[in-house]
């Protein structure tokens, strides 16, 4: 018999504990051990993630990732110099593809956002230098989590600040729970479970990693 694992552990059939919720799809599995949590200072990947998360709104995580290619080519790489000059011919061509979630106010909210990452940019160097600006200290994190923390969460004092932060910036569909799930994905926190076996392979590439200023 199997030993009996904590809430919210799961052990795969390639006997790798993990967190429960990428369950049985491999796409999702790849993305929880080789993104998710690993600290990223990348402009375009960070603006991506901060949109992907508004498109999010309503639907699951996995539609979004099972669409991100697509994205990626609609949305010129998530470059939000190109995306901030998209127009409204743009636009129409967005809301054919069926390729992504063709919802305009997303849409339109992306190509506005665009605008607004590249002000932020100019204003503080990089996209990256002000996200990271937002880590919370390491003082104000619990040292374990278990499940019934994880379920949880859903937005903290930090991203209801930082999403206050954006909105005060214009930028829009950057609620609370959208900027906890950037930051979760992000690096800018780690909340892989106690016992997932990528919990302490996110830290210690969070430990080498130089944050950006």
């Amino acid at each position: 018999m199997s030993e009996a694992l904590p809430d919210g552990l799961v052990r795969g059939a390639d006997g790798v504990v993990r967190c429960w919720w990428p369950g049985d799809k491999d796409d999702y599995r790849a993305y929880h051990d080789d993104e998710w949590g690993m600290p990223v200072d990348d402009d375009h990947r960070l603006f991506e993630k901060i949109c992907l998360e508004g498109f999010q709104s309503g639907l699951s995580w996995l539609t979004i990732l099972r669409k991100r290619e697509n994205f990626r080519a609609a949305f010129a790489d998530f470059d939000f110099e190109k995306v901030a000059c998209f127009g409204e011919a743009d636009v129409g061509r967005l809301l054919g593809d069926a390729g992504i979630v063709r919802h305009r106010r997303k849409i339109e909210s992306t190509i506005h956002n665009a605008k607004r990452a590249r002000e932020l940019a100019d204003e503080a160097g990089s996209l990256g230098a002000w996200f990271w600006a937002w880590e919370p200290d390491p003082s104000e994190r619990p040292t374990r989590f278990d499940y019934a923390t994880f379920r949880g969460i859903g937005k903290t004092a930090v991203s209801t600040a930082l999403s206050k932060a954006l909105k005060k910036r214009g930028w829009t569909f950057v609620g609370p729970t959208t900027c906890y799930a950037f930051m979760q994905a992000m690096g800018l926190v780690n909340d892989h479970l106690e016992g997932c076996a990528f919990r302490e392979r996110v830290e210690a590439a969070r430990e080498v990693f130089v944050r950006p200023r």
